[in-house]
């Protein structure tokens, strides 16, 4: 077990051992899961907004005016 102490702003050093494990880097996310009474920490994959854009691309069909008017009111 790897263990950190809080500071006064209530922030704490993830071991270098952890951080190695789950690849972190300065700047990356990390997200707290609560599974069964513990508390697991994940790392957040990186947004990739180039792949976003080539994803929403091939979904112009579905990005028309009379979509648009269709769910309005949804």
């Amino acid at each position: 077990m790897h263990i950190s102490t809080l500071t006064t702003k209530c922030q704490a050093t993830i071991p270098a051992e952890v951080r190695k494990e789950l690849s972190l880097h300065a700047g990356d996310k990390i997200g707290f899961v609560r599974v069964n009474g513990k508390i697991y920490i994940v790392k957040i994959p990186a947004f990739d907004f180039a792949h976003h854009q080539a994803l929403e691309s091939t979904l112009s069909e579905w990005n028309s005016k009379e979509d648009d008017q269709a769910y309005d009111d949804l």
